[in-house]
């Protein structure tokens, strides 16, 4: 069982460097942190944490071709594993839709971006050239890097969709669909299987994380309520796959966006998170994460990915998990 840990870019820089250090004490195989627009850069971010650890592996979860030209993308993942001596992992996927449009843009053929996006980079990153003429890509026989990468890095794709989901399973070297609720798993599997049949791939060469939200402390109220503010900034922009899952549509969010994006009301933005909604991830204290961990264990999950808000405390729900819960499952 491999166990990883995911973290939103919305702390001071510097408090990832012992959160990651806990991290690797603890027994987590992987570190990733978002990339978020607005918030703070997670290459920059990763780049520190590579130079103060020496066993995590370390990924951005998740980068963009919209906002982050793959040229660039392709430049800075080679930058990091060689900064990490061959622990990086590229995490990708098209952005979301609902912050793009902060920047005026609006993804046209997301997963064909995507799938054009893997194409050039896997060919950057081995060394070669990377001449594309695509849909969304039309690069010069001068598309190439002008140093040795270390290696070709592994790419997983962030998914919500089940386009998305099946692309995993037809090019990806690892997947992070998100599983909100936990047991949304059984509903993704299908559309990743799918796209392993269709290319007639071995599911055992893909690295799939079942990333999860989950909030532990001793202090039950505590945990409900980081859990409550993640659900408040991030509930809009999940994709119908889940809002179906948990019985909801977007437009039971849409008063929880307007006082979280619009007014800037973060108390009462949470105050409007609904019991279903807070079954997105889970709560309590790790006796309750081991609990719902052992469901999707049964489900045939072998990579757990546990992400925020994780906590009121972060430090000790990293402690807590990795003395509590990890051992359970090793």
């Amino acid at each position: 069982m491999k166990f990883s840990l995911r973290l939103n870019n919305d702390r001071p820089a510097a408090e990832y460097i012992a959160l990651a250090q806990a991290a690797e004490t603890a027994g987590f195989d992987q570190f990733w942190v978002s990339d978020d627009l607005f918030l703070r850069s997670a290459t920059v971010i990763l780049a520190a944490v590579a130079q103060a650890t020496s066993r995590i592996e370390i990924g951005t979860c998740i980068l963009n071709p919209y906002t982050i030209n793959p040229a660039e993308i392709a430049m800075e993942a080679a930058t990091l594993d060689e900064l990490s001596n061959g622990r990086f992992n590229l995490g990708l996927s098209s952005g979301a839709g609902e912050f793009l449009k902060w920047v005026g843009i609006t993804p046209k053929k997301p997963r064909t971006a995507l799938i054009e996006t893997i194409r050039v980079i896997n060919r950057l990153l081995s060394g070669k050239r990377a001449p594309f003429q695509g849909e969304f890509l039309q690069w010069s026989d001068e598309a190439y890097l002008r140093f040795k990468p270390l290696r070709r890095v592994p790419i997983y794709i962030g998914a919500m969709s089940p386009n998305m989901l099946r692309t995993i399973g037809e090019i990806a070297d690892g997947g992070l669909p998100l599983l909100f609720p936990p047991e949304h798993y059984e509903t993704v599997m299908p559309y990743i299987r799918e796209g392993i049949e269709k290319v007639g791939r071995d599911i055992r060469s893909i690295d799939i994380a079942a990333c999860v939200w989950c909030s532990i402390s001793d202090d039950p109220q505590a945990a409900n309520d980081v859990l409550r503010e993640k659900i408040a900034y991030y509930g809009h922009a999940l994709s119908p796959l889940i809002w179906e899952r948990l019985g909801l549509t977007r437009a039971d969010f849409a008063p929880i966006e307007q006082a979280m994006m619009v007014e800037n009301n973060a108390e009462k933005a949470k105050s409007l998170v609904t019991e279903p909604m807070l079954k997105i991830g889970i709560v309590g204290t790790t006796a309750d994460l081991t609990a719902r961990l052992e469901k999707l264990v049964e489900m045939g999950v072998t990579h757990i990915s546990l992400g925020p808000p994780l906590g009121p405390d972060l430090l000790k729900a990293i402690e807590m998990i990795g003395r509590d819960v990890l051992p359970k499952f090793r």
